[in-house]
């Protein structure tokens, strides 16, 4: 490492620690903890506490493995997930945690204009002011609006330095408020509560002069004569008697989990170091120690001061968000505590907008958003440290409508879906990268794959036991920022690493068990079928056959084949062909597995294509190859291995084209004689599974039986029991028996009754083929695409 880079890494443990303790310690541990307390009581809310950090320590150990394995730079969480999810999947995710944060902001400043309730409260009983004057201080507007803009203009004129400078401060005043919280009284009146001004104002009722009966004569006199008598003690006019304690509405109950998701955001923020890494001297380190022990501190406070609060306060004045029941406890509790809300309201806020205009900047910077123009102008920093500015601006727009709705309850429990899935997919990226086994995946810290894979769990089920409707709507709008990433974005829809390295070790796993496993023995015949070819770009029509026959019922590999000895030139071809196909078969959306191969000869090819492994986990059992009827060169290549072919008890179909092709795609025809009944249940299935393509949906199949005549009876009974037996798609007016005369060729028979089909399907022996060669496919020039199947035994339709 140069001596620069040396220099810019100045940054030990204790940042990364104080800024996720100064996070996780803020608002809702002011403000909220005490209404979790009196709403579920003590064992309650030690459950609580337990169940986020059940959430919250492995995303802490998740984001410690990440972040020590690969260097975290603009973007913080949305690096990590884009690079690990892919660019569309990422900025799906990454939108949503960009909202938690910029919603962050309106949280913050909201309960920072909380600390102010008790004093305009105090301002309003004490003082008489005027109605426009007193209907602002019962607005947090008036408070939060201008904390707003004036956050904001600090922000973008001292930038992310501002940050760092005032971690210390404020994590030391929040050490002093919890002080002074611990210090506190644990006899407090319980079911009453203290006015946070209230000493102040029982002061003040003493200081008046006291009254003497003995100076009514001359009060009388002084009113009599309209002036002020100088004897007599001026006295200030009667106010009205206050009530010692106010009637209160009925104070709302919550259910058990609406309050986890109010309070959950007292949990987060471990993750707020992780943008440090780049300014860490051993991130490995610094990281997740710095992560981790600020989560672990975190939860212990957390139990010490529910306990606190359960034998300082009744439940009833807990549950009353309209008072700061921690204030009234704590020693010096009616401006330490505000003091330290505001620190850690004020600190978290400016977190918060600094991190949010970053990582909307990280998106816009991966052209992730709809239109160009949109990315360049969110993308723009200014200043030598690039500050997001026009990202800025819409973070403040965002958190002002936030503030707007005024309710910390609510903006809360939104928050909290986005972190739940910002969290459950940091843990889902570690328990994924230990599935995957990806060597180049070494992080010098390492969790544990169940703990990720419980965190990552834990997170998308409690969103919906937190509020099924804030959960359904953040699920709904994580799949819109997919659709639009996609729409806009189709280029950068590749499959990322994490996800290629998951779905090879299921595959190699269910091979593996595949052939271990003891397998039943199959009744029904299903086809696995490869197809060879070296003419796939000049004759799609075999390709087109293997991804009908491949798309539902059965399975389907391609071979394309190239001539040739294996060199540095035709492995560029056969790369170069593998993406052309692939791409077809793309855009056909068809379940066939394309792949290439080079061989100097048509035996070795076809030798080394029956040899290979199904990728399905059955074994291969079909072979297809094609020729066509106008230039059949390569027919007595295909007959020269048939008995190479058989030797293998593979099925054998033989694909003859034409320049007319499949037509209409509305008609099939199989051909059935004497000679070929072994064939007849192939032809058959293989016609209903063509048929069950959706290209092929309007098709109807026809059968011809081509008998002697004397029992074309018994086999037209045979075959509607077999149709019907077999509940095939095929009525009993499309079959139809044809006496055959002894004269007559069979060739002239089929071309005249299928010379319009769009495929017809022919059967032939194998006994046939050894005497007479390429003849067996020869005279049916007047028929269009014709299938010569050979079935290595016969199968039965069940």
């Amino acid at each position: 490492m140069s001596l620069p880079d040396q220099k810019a890494r100045k940054f030990g443990t204790a940042p990364v620690f104080f800024t996720a303790i100064s996070t996780i310690l803020g608002a809702v541990m002011f403000l909220r903890f005490g209404f979790a307390v009196g709403q579920v009581g003590l064992a309650g809310t030690f459950i609580l506490i337990l169940i986020g950090h059940a959430v919250t320590i492995p995303t802490a150990m998740a984001i410690g493995e990440i972040a020590t394995n690969q260097k975290v730079e603009g973007g913080g969480e949305y690096y990590i997930m884009s690079r690990s999810f892919g660019l569309v999947i990422g900025s799906s995710i990454g939108i949503a945690l960009y909202f938690s944060q910029a919603i962050s902001v309106a949280f913050y400043i909201i309960a920072f204009a909380e600390a102010f309730t008790s004093l305009f409260e105090y301002l309003r009983a004490n003082y008489d002011l005027h109605p426009s004057l007193e209907w602002l201080l019962t607005m947090k507007q008036t408070v939060s609006i201008p904390a707003l803009f004036l956050l904001t203009a600090i922000v973008l004129t001292k930038g992310a330095d501002l940050g760092v400078k005032t971690l210390y401060f404020v994590v030391a005043t929040l050490f002093i408020s919890l002080l002074a919280f611990f210090a506190g009284r644990t006899d407090y009146e319980r079911g009453h509560g203290l006015d946070l001004f209230a000493t102040i104002a029982n002061q003040e009722e003493d200081t008046r002069p006291a009254f003497d009966t003995a100076t009514l004569p001359l009060i009388a006199d002084t009113a009599a004569n309209n002036y002020p008598n100088p004897n007599v003690p001026q006295l200030r006019p009667a106010e009205p008697t206050r009530p010692s304690a106010p009637e209160r509405t009925p104070l709302e109950t919550y259910s058990f989990f609406a309050v986890f998701a109010i309070i959950f955001p007292a949990f987060t923020g471990m993750t707020a170091g992780v943008g440090l890494s780049g300014d860490l001297k051993n991130p490995s380190k610094s990281l997740p120690l710095g992560t981790l022990s600020a989560t672990l501190i975190g939860m212990v406070i957390y139990l010490l001061i529910a306990y606190k609060l359960s034998i300082s306060a009744s439940p009833e004045a807990l549950a009353d968000t309209s008072r700061v029941v921690m204030a009234e406890i704590a020693w010096q509790g009616y401006w330490l505590i505000p003091v330290g809300l505001a620190a850690a309201t004020i600190s978290s806020a400016i977190g918060s907008i600094l991190v949010a205009p970053r990582t909307l900047q990280a998106i816009a910077r991966d052209r992730l958003l709809p239109s160009r123009s949109i990315n360049y102008w969110v993308s723009q920093g200014r200043g030598k440290n690039d500050e997001p500015y026009n990202a800025t601006v819409i973070t403040v727009a965002i958190a002002f409508f936030f503030i707007m709705l005024g309710e910390l309850n609510a903006v809360a429990s939104i928050i909290s879906m986005f972190f739940m899935v910002t969290y459950g997919s940091l843990c889902l990226i570690s328990f994924l990268q230990h599935f995957a086994a990806d060597p180049s995946y070494r992080p010098t810290f390492r969790s544990r794959w169940y703990i990720s894979l419980f965190g990552a769990l834990a997170c998308f089920g409690l969103m919906f036991f937190m509020n099924p409707g804030y959960a359904f709507l953040a699920i709904l709008m994580m799949v819109g920022f997919y659709l639009m990433a996609s729409h806009y974005n189709p280029e950068k829809k590749n499959l990322a690493v994490i996800f290629q390295g998951v779905i090879f070790q299921v595959s190699r796993q269910l091979q593996v068990f595949l052939q271990k496993a003891e397998k039943e023995k199959a009744i029904s015949w299903r086809p696995s079928a490869v197809c060879i070819s070296e003419h796939s770009f000049d004759r799609m029509a075999a390709f087109d056959m293997l991804r009908w026959i491949s798309q539902r019922y059965g399975f389907g590999t391609y071979i394309h084949r190239i001539n040739g000895y294996l060199s540095k030139s035709t492995h560029q071809e056969s790369k170069e062909a593998k993406e052309r196909l692939i791409k077809i078969a793309e855009a056909s959306k068809s379940n066939v597995y394309i792949d290439t191969l080079i061989s100097p000869s048509y035996t070795s090819a076809v030798a080394q294509t029956i040899q290979l492994p199904g990728i399905s986990g059955t074994e291969n059992n079909l072979l297809l190859v094609e020729f066509s009827k106008l230039q059949p060169d390569n027919l007595p290549d295909i007959i020269d291995n048939f008995k190479l072919i058989k030797s293998v008890e593979f099925d054998l179909v033989i694909l003859a084209t034409t320049e007319r092709g499949y037509g209409l795609k509305q008609s099939i025809h199989i051909w059935i004689t004497s000679n070929d009944y072994e064939n007849a249940n192939q032809m058959i299935l293989l016609a209903y599974i063509i048929l069950g393509h959706r290209e092929w949906r309007r098709g109807i199949i026809k059968i011809f039986a081509l008998y002697p005549e004397e029992i074309c009876d018994e086999e037209r009974i045979r075959l509607y029991s077999l149709i019907e037996a077999g509940q095939l798609p095929i009525s009993s007016h499309n079959i139809e028996v044809i006496p055959r005369k002894q004269d007559v060729d069979s060739h002239v028979i089929i071309n005249q009754n299928s010379k319009d089909a769009d495929l017809t399907i022919i059967g032939f022996r194998e006994e046939l083929v050894r005497h007479e060669g390429v003849k067996v496919f020869e005279g049916y020039e007047g028929i269009g695409n014709t299938l010569f199947v050979n079935a290595a035994s016969q199968i039965e339709i069940k």
